[in-house]
């Protein structure tokens, strides 16, 4: 059900950003972060004009989204690399989860009139992907299966020849036509950890400037501040030297660190690098780079920056800046398929959703039993965002059955959820929060910590349910509210810390629509439109 198109009140905010970026002069320079949302491990190209970015959305289907900009701001969702992984059962949540693994750090490169993707799931098989295409606009074929490259770097060099950088420095090198390691190729470890290099040392990126081979990868030496590092050779296979290029605690934030460069049509440079940012996730910000006896200094992450494009001197201080764009849409369910910034927990069901049975609403149908939240088939999610956010949604949930459980939720390893529960056939409204604990090598959910912090019989059967976010600096904090007509709010349960924890889902919190069948089958509950709202 899903489409690679937008709903049209996606189209208006696209074309808004459009035409702001491309009225020269005229743009007013934006706050970092430019994406104030979960983005992590972007890979960004050029292709004249256009700008192409993908980010890391592991467990969530479709994965890998692929976003175009012709500022390296106003990112506009373009496709998917793909709408499923098939490779074991646990991407259906049997046998285990993909729980943070599944699609990570995806390399996107330009060759020859056409756009490659290479990334590796972080769980067996270990074989990576190559996808292809001639448009990102028009979505993606898979062209090969090969080894597997943890946060690769795919890279064309300039005679023709193929590597993948990969690991803490290995170079390997492909065939031509990249359908797998070339025979009696390159295959050497290029980076020499030195007294420094105690700690993290990863996130390969590849750029070639002047004759150089540029390898950014991010440090976090132990004890000591998470940092972005490059790596120069004359040649490809080293030696290679060293230099900090980026070390900076952002607006009171952990350190910026993982990203790539990318020149502009008119020469300049610019970085784009993730930071943490608590229950959010990792966020995008953009800097200018410096280039100093030729080396990419990125020196520090400004508060505010100018589009690519805008007029030279078109500055706007912290107060003027204009917000940063979003990645979260208002859905009223009125199209024959979904928006495509929904994204689903796993696999999804087919039979488990319609968007046609009823009009203008989504139905989420129960299609097997799930002991909890994070085993329910077709929990149907978007990021959240900072610094605050709101949305709330309409649900119908007269033909739940005994057992059901649907809502609203904040969604991640920890979890925070508006609940109604049909119990001897009558309703219950719960605040809820969650914690799950999963195996290290399955990612099998073995418990869930539960807590219901409040709980009230519901009348109507008709109900709307409202999540505030805050991700201000020492925040991180959601809380619920329910209404029977949408205009009088009432609030449930009391304020719910939301948590980033690598070790459970590895993503920021979204929101989270959901509906599952602890004893038995048949129920669904319909859901009249998503309403979202970014606040300052």
């Amino acid at each position: 059900m899903h489409n690679n198109g937008t709903t049209r009140k996606t189209l208006l905010t696209l074309l808004f950003c459009l035409t702001a970026a491309l009225a020269a002069g005229g743009q007013t320079a934006v706050r970092n972060p430019i994406l104030w949302a979960d983005a992590p491990d972007p890979d960004i190209i050029r292709t004249g004009d256009d700008f192409w970015l993908v980010t890391t959305t592991m467990h969530l289907m479709p994965g890998a989204p692929v976003m175009h900009s012709r500022d390296l701001i106003h990112w506009e969702l373009t496709s998917y690399l793909f709408d499923r992984l098939s490779d074991t059962p646990k991407y259906d949540m049997q046998g285990g989860t993909v729980y943070g693994r599944g699609q990570w750090a995806t390399s996107l490169r330009y060759h020859d009139g056409t756009y490659y993707a290479l990334f590796s799931p972080n769980d067996e098989p270990y074989r990576a992907y190559i996808y292809k295409t001639d448009d990102p606009r028009h979505g993606w074929q898979l062209h090969t299966r090969t080894d597997h490259f943890h946060d690769a770097s795919l890279f064309f060099d300039d005679d023709g020849r193929v590597y993948v950088f990969s690991e803490q420095g290995r170079l390997r090198e492909l065939t031509a036509d990249l359908t797998g390691l070339k025979p009696g190729g390159t295959d050497t470890v290029v980076i020499r950890r030195d007294a420094e290099e105690t700690g993290l040392l990863e996130g390969s990126r590849v750029v070639k400037y002047d004759g150089r081979y540029y390898l950014l990868m991010i440090s976090w030496p132990q004890g000591k501040p998470r940092r972005q590092l490059c790596y120069r050779a004359d040649r490809i296979t080293g030696p290679y030297e060293k230099r900090v290029i980026l070390e900076d605690a952002f607006a009171g934030f952990p350190y910026v660190g993982q990203g790539t460069i990318v020149d502009a049509p008119d020469g300049r440079w610019y970085g784009l690098i993730f930071q943490d940012r608590g229950a959010v996730g990792r966020v995008l910000t953009l800097m200018p780079v410096s280039w100093e006896d030729g080396w990419p200094m990125l020196h520090r992450v400004p508060e505010t920056i100018a589009p690519y494009g805008a007029a030279p001197g078109n500055e706007a201080t912290a107060d003027e800046a204009a917000a940063a764009p979003s990645l979260v849409v208002s859905d009223a369910f009125d199209a024959p398929t979904l928006d495509a910034h929904w994204q689903w927990n796993h696999n999804p069901i087919a039979a488990g959703h319609s968007l046609t049975e009823r009009a203008g609403w989504l139905r989420l149908k129960t299609t097997r039993t799930a002991p909890n939240l994070y085993l329910a088939p077709n929990t149907l999610s978007q990021r959240m965002e900072g610094p605050r956010c709101t949305a709330t949604v309409e649900m119908d949930v007269s033909q739940m059955r005994n057992g059901d459980c649907a809502g609203f939720a904040a969604f991640n390893g920890h979890t925070g959820a508006l609940c109604i529960r049909r119990e001897r056939n009558k309703w219950w409204l719960s605040t809820e929060h969650y914690a799950v604990n999963l195996t290290d090598k399955e990612k099998a959910v073995t418990s869930v910590d539960a807590e219901t912090t409040a709980r009230i019989p519901l009348h109507a059967k008709r109900i709307f349910l409202r999540i505030d976010a805050d991700f201000r600096l020492g925040r991180d904090i959601a809380t619920f509210y329910y209404s029977t007509n949408g205009k009088q709010w009432a609030p449930l349960g009391g304020e719910f810390q939301m948590r980033f924890d690598y070790r459970r889902l590895f993503m920021g919190t979204r929101y989270a629509l959901f509906n599952y069948a602890t004893r038995q089958t048949g129920g669904y509950v319909d859901f009249n439109g998503f309403d979202y709202q970014r606040k300052q």
